[in-house]
């Protein structure tokens, strides 16, 4: 399912959505001119969670490279329909959520969803090389805090039937537990395959703790005043 508009207008102005589509597309262009450097640059600043296991063990590698790409990593994204993908669903559902904690409290939430996401996904592969990278952590956050505050918006989704495809608007609880549950279900398969495998993927945990994380935060974080009452 892919959804493609919500029937939930926002009252104000969501810039620090705008601002972050920004960035990212800006990071995701200067990706595309480092070329053969790009591999290197990724290793440096993608999240690689053998450096915070094995720290000790990794000659000349400071604290801050460990740290930092807990913030950096949210900025990167591995190639077009990652970056497309990850913009769509934040343009559509972050703008209600920025509505409801306001532009600062928003993006705080958004960085420290993106920060726990990442936590998640080195707890779950501590021994792994391969860097990781994208918003979709963060975005994830975004998603459970849109559960919690407006699981009955409606949400112009596409659904494919068979060989076609159809547009049904679908209240968001719906169509987020289905995504929470594919998350899931595919995150529960990888730790079999990292296993058999060693290699990278989707970081399928990263989604699931961001959403977690977002759906434990938008009850923490406090709601921006003035805020109408909207069914």
């Amino acid at each position: 399912m892919i959804p493609l508009r919500n029937r939930n207008p926002s009252e104000t102005l969501p810039f620090v959505t705008i601002f972050l589509i920004i960035t990212n597309i800006s990071v995701f262009f200067y990706q595309l001119t480092l070329g053969e450097k790009l591999p290197v640059f990724l290793i440096q600043y993608g999240l690689v969670p053998a450096k915070l296991f094995y720290y000790d063990r990794i000659p000349g590698l400071d604290l801050k490279h460990v740290l930092f790409p807990f913030l950096t990593s949210m900025f990167f994204h591995g190639g077009w329909l990652h970056i497309i993908g990850n913009m769509w669903y934040l343009w559509i559902f972050g703008d209600n959520v920025e509505d409801r904690l306001g532009h600062g409290g928003f993006f705080l939430f958004y960085l420290i969803c993106g920060i726990g996401a990442a936590f998640f996904h080195v707890l779950l592969n501590p021994h792994s090389t391969v860097p990781c990278m994208g918003a979709s952590g963060a975005i994830a956050g975004v998603l459970g805090a849109y559960l919690i505050c407006f699981p009955f918006a409606r949400v112009l989704t596409a659904v494919p039937i068979l060989f076609f495809i159809e547009l049904i608007e679908i209240p968001a609880v719906f169509l987020l537990f289905f995504w929470f549950a594919l998350q899931f279900f595919n995150g529960t398969l990888s730790i079999t395959a990292t296993a058999q495998t060693g290699s990278g993927g989707v970081a399928w945990w990263a989604h699931v703790g961001g959403f977690i994380c977002g759906m434990i935060l938008i009850k923490v974080f406090p709601w921006r005043k003035g805020l109408r009452s909207r069914r």
